[in-house]
C-alpha cells in the first residue's frame, strides 16, 4: 500500500496546518493505514513498534472527533508510563498548535496531585495518564468517564507486563460503551487477544508487513550526540572520511534547510532535497549531485526515494527514522554495485530504544564508536597530505619546482621551513585550532582526567545586533566572522537567531579578534553591533529552533 499524503485524509484545517508545519510530508505506513480506519468510526487493534509514528496515528483522529464547544471529557489515553505519557502529550500539543479550543491534560505519578484537579475542575476534553493515576483520579471523583466517547490503550502489552490489567478492566468498564476503543500494542499475545474481545467491537487488526534488510557489506555504527552537537558531529565525520558523496537524512523538511544552511556557511558543498521542491528544482539538483558539483546531499525519506546514484560513501541518519522499515530504505542508498558503504546514525539519550527496535526489526547490529575527536582530524588531514606528497614524487617531473627550492635554499632558508611552511599553507591553522580545542563530543562530564574543564573558558557567547528582520541566516554570520577576522568557519558553535539580535558562541581565544575585527563591518549590508553577551534570566518569546544551531 501507497503512503497517504495528509492532504489527502480531509483533515481540520488546524489540523492540517499543524501537521505540515511540524515538517512531514506523508504519512507513515501505520499512520496510513490506521487513520482512515479509526476516521471511520472502527475499533481498531494496532500492531507497532515504537518509533512508527504510531501516536499520530491515534492522535490526529482523536482531535478531530472531539467538539471544541464542550468541556467535558470526551477522549481517555492510557500509556504505561511516566514518560511515554508526556511524550504522547507533547505530541498532542504540537497537533494542537493552530487549534487554541482543546485542553489536553497528562496526569501521571509523581507529580502534584492538586495540580492535576486544578486543571481537570477547569474543563479538559482530553486525558492522557498511567491507569494507576487514572484510577487515582477516579475514586476522587475528579475525573468522570461519562462522556468519554474514545478510549486509547497505548503499548497495551507493555501495560499488562506491568501488571496494569485489573486497572485497565477497571477504566474501561466506567467508560460508555457506545465509545470507540483503539488498542497499539506491539505483540499479539494471546492476553491481548482476551482483552481486545472483551473490549473492543469487532476491531479491525492493522499490521504493516515488513521488508527484509538485504544490504549485509555497509558497516553500520551509530554515535551518542547530544542535539546541540549533531553539526559538530556530522562535520567532523566529513572532514576525517572524505567521501566523495554523502547522503544526509532528516526527518523534516525544517531540519534539511537548517543542515543545508551550515554546511553552506562551514565551507561543504551541499543542496537539500525535500517535498517543497518542484519536479524540475529536484532534478536540477539530483544532477548536480551525480555530478559532484555538490558531494552532500542532505534529504527527507520522501524525497529521497528517487536518489538512484551508485558513488554514496556514506549515509547519515541526522535523525533517527520514524518508522524501521524507512532506516532500510536509507542505509540502502550506499553499498551499491557490490561496493561497501558505510552508515552512520546519531542517537540521543532515550532514542536508543528506536534503535534497539531498528536492530530487532532489521536483524543486524549497529555498533556505537566514538567520534573522531580533533586530533584525529588534525592526523587524517596531515597524512592525507602526506600521502599527497609521496604521489607527486613517485610521479616525478619536479625539475621546475626543484630548481626553485634550489633558489629559496641558497637564500639560507632551510629545507625543514619550507618543508613546515607548505604544510602550514595546505593545512591552514587546523593543527594548532585543534590541539587547542576543548573536545567535549564524547564526555558525558566535564571532566578530563582529574582536572575539571570551565567550559565559560572555552567558549564566549557574543551579541550581535542584528537578527531575522535583517535576512540575517547563520551562513552570513560564519561567513562574515570568518572572512573579516581570519577564525576558522568551523569552530564557530552555536548561532541562536531572534528577530532583532543574535547570540553567536565562539572559541574563547578569537572573542577579542572578532570583536575588534567586526568593529567597522557588515553583515548583509547592516552594519553590526557585536559584543560579549550578558547572561540573560529568560529565555526571549521570539525565540525559533529553526534558526537555533
Amino acid at each position: 500500500m501507497e503512503n497517504l499524503k495528509f492532504e489527502d485524509m480531509n483533515l481540520l484545517p488546524g489540523t492540517l496546518k499543524a501537521v505540515l508545519d511540524m515538517g512531514f510530508e506523508e504519512a507513515t505506513p501505520i499512520q496510513s493505514q490506521a487513520i482512515p480506519i479509526i476516521m471511520s468510526g472502527r475499533d481498531i487493534i494496532g500492531q507497532s513498534q515504537t518509533g512508527t509514528g504510531k501516536t499520530a496515528s491515534f492522535g490526529i483522529p482523536c482531535l478531530e472527533k472531539i467538539n471544541p464547544k464542550s468541556r467535558s471529557l470526551q477522549a481517555l489515553i492510557l500509556c504505561p508510563t511516566r514518560e511515554l505519557t508526556i511524550q504522547v502529550s507533547e505530541e498532542f500539543r504540537k497537533l494542537l498548535k493552530f487549534r487554541s479550543n482543546i485542553m489536553v491534560l497528562p496526569i501521571y505519578g509523581g507529580q502534584p496531585i492538586d495540580r492535576q484537579i486544578t486543571a481537570l475542575k477547569k474543563g479538559v476534553q482530553v486525558v492522557i495518564g498511567t491507569p494507576g493515576r487514572v484510577m487515582d483520579h477516579m475514586k476522587r471523583r475528579t475525573l468522570k468517564m461519562e462522556s468519554v466517547k474514545y478510549a486509547v490503550l497505548d503499548e497495551a502489552d507493555e501495560m499488562l507486563d506491568m501488571g496494569f490489567r485489573d486497572d485497565i478492566e477497571e477504566i474501561l468498564s466506567k467508560v460508555p460503551q457506545e465509545r470507540q476503543t483503539v488498542m497499539f500494542s506491539a505483540t499479539m499475545s494471546p492476553e491481548i487477544m482476551d482483552l481486545s474481545k472483551k473490549y473492543l467491537r469487532d476491531p479491525e487488526l492493522v499490521k504493516i508487513t515488513r521488508k527484509e534488510l538485504t544490504v549485509p557489506q555497509i558497516e553500520q555504527v551509530y554515535f551518542d550526540v547530544k542535539e546541540k552537537y549533531k553539526l559538530e558531529a556530522l562535520c567532523r565525520l566529513i572532514d576525517i572520511y572524505s567521501p566523495k558523496l554523502a547522503v544526509v537524512f532528516c526527518n523534516t523538511k525544517k531540519r534539511v534547510d537548517d543542515v543545508v544552511e551550515q554546511l553552506l556557511g562551514r565551507g561543504y558543498f551541499a543542496d537539500g532535497l525535500h517535498g517543497d521542491l518542484k519536479q524540475i528544482q529536484r532534478d536540477r539538483v539530483m544532477q548536480k549531485f551525480r555530478s559532484g558539483k555538490i558531494e552532500i546531499l542532505v534529504a527527507t525519506d520522501v524525497a529521497a526515494r528517487g536518489i538512484d546514484v551508485d558513488n554514496v560513501d556514506v549515509v547519515f541518519n541526522y535523525d533517527i527514522p520514524q518508522d524501521e522499515e524507512y532506516y532500510v530504505h536509507r542505509i540502502g542508498r550506499t553499498g551499491r554495485a557490490g561496493k561497501s558503504g558505510k552508515a552512520f546514525t546519531f542517537c540521543c539519550g532515550k532514542e536508543i530504544y528506536k534503535l534497539r527496535d531498528i536492530m530487532r526489526y532489521a536483524k543486524t547490529k549497529i555498533i556505537q564508536q566514538k567520534l573522531p575527536t580533533l586530533t584525529d582530524i588534525e592526523t587524517t588531514k596531515t597524512n592525507m597530505f602526506i600521502e599527497k606528497i609521496n604521489t607527486v614524487i613517485e610521479e616525478g617531473a619536479l625539475n621546475k619546482y626543484v630548481n626553485i627550492v634550489e633558489n629559496m635554499l641558497n637564500d639560507d632558508i632551510s629545507a625543514m621551513d619550507i618543508a613546515a611552511a607548505l604544510l602550514k599553507l595546505q593545512l591552514g591553522d587546523a593543527i594548532s585550532d585543534y590541539s587547542d580545542a576543548e573536545d567535549d563530543l564524547n564526555a558525558k562530564n566535564s571532566f578530563v582526567g582529574n582536572k575539571k574543564i570551565d567550559p565559560s573558558k572555552e567558549m564566549v557567547r557574543l551579541f550581535v545586533n542584528a537578527g531575522k528582520s535583517s535576512q540575517i541566516h547563520a551562513k552570513d554570520i560564519v561567513g562574515a566572522f570568518a572572512g573579516e577576522t581570519g577564525v576558522p568557519g568551523r569552530l564557530i558553535g552555536s548561532i541562536e537567531i531572534y528577530d532583532d539580535f543574535t547570540y553567536v558562541d565562539v572559541p574563547y581565544k578569537y572573542a577579542k579578534d572578532i570583536i575588534d575585527g567586526m568593529n567597522n563591518s557588515k553583515i548583509k549590508g547592516k552594519k553590526v553591533n557585536i559584543e560579549r553577551a550578558k547572561k540573560a534570566k529568560v529565555k526571549p518569546k521570539n525565540f525559533s529552533k529553526k534558526h537555533r544551531r
